[in-house]
């Protein structure tokens, strides 16, 4: 069944992603940085769900040396905690994939599961921005929306891409705005993970906390769609 992946913020969002039926849990702080090791024990202690942590200081989809070395560190003190893997993506001053920082964290990560967070969307050209990120060691998701937009505006590129390739259907996390309708074409195209944000917070408001019926809404939709292909 597809797998239903749900962003957290601290530990009182963790009880109603999983009552509601997660599967994962993605970390990150509403700035979109990355959060303390504090708030990833506290979560952790929460659940035993797999949870990734996103790895990014910053506003921006570069980084510098300094912050490479800091993100390392946040890494492996995740890893410690108990994360089963992290979520980063960085681009070039040339608005391309920066695969050598990417296989940089993955090498200084050996065999620690991670997905590339979000930024594919502000590339130039996201189909060669796929062809960059196919094959790097250790990835097992992409988040995508198809757009900077959102879902709204780039659903349909997105469900075209997927069509295309079965490598990215399979890599591919729809993210950034999905909505219920969407979900079934996208599993009939191969994709097997989805991410849920404001979907799951009462009235979408990012002060609300994750709501445990509104996680089980996406979850039946994920069962039901996916026994359908």
């Amino acid at each position: 069944m597809p797998l239903l992946e749900v962003l957290v913020r601290h530990e009182r969002d963790v009880a109603g992603a999983v009552e509601g039926g997660a599967d994962r849990l993605h970390v990150v702080t509403a700035a979109g940085t990355s959060p303390e090791p504090a708030t990833v024990s506290a979560v952790r202690r929460e659940s035993d769900l797999p949870v990734f942590v996103v790895l990014r200081l910053g506003d921006t989809w570069t980084t510098t040396g300094g912050e490479l070395t800091r993100l390392v560190g946040l890494a492996h003190d995740y890893l410690g905690i108990g994360a089963a893997g992290v979520s980063f993506a960085f681009l070039d001053s040339e608005l391309e994939v920066d695969t050598e920082v990417c296989l940089h964290l993955a090498g200084e990560l050996p065999g620690v599961p991670w997905t590339f967070h979000s930024a594919l969307d502000h590339t130039l050209d996201p189909r060669r921005s796929w062809r960059r990120l196919l094959g790097l060691p250790g990835l097992v998701g992409v988040h995508s929306a198809g757009s900077p937009r959102g879902m709204v505006e780039g659903y349909d590129d997105l469900l075209a891409t997927a069509e295309a390739d079965d490598r990215i259907a399979r890599l591919l996390v729809p993210a950034g705005g999905l909505l219920a309708e969407q979900v079934p074409w996208l599993v009939r195209a191969g994709v097997a993970q989805f991410h849920v944000d404001r979907q799951v917070r009462p009235t979408g408001s990012d002060r609300a906390y994750v709501d445990a019926a509104l996680v089980r809404s996406w979850r039946r939709l994920l069962d039901d769609a996916g026994g359908r292909v």
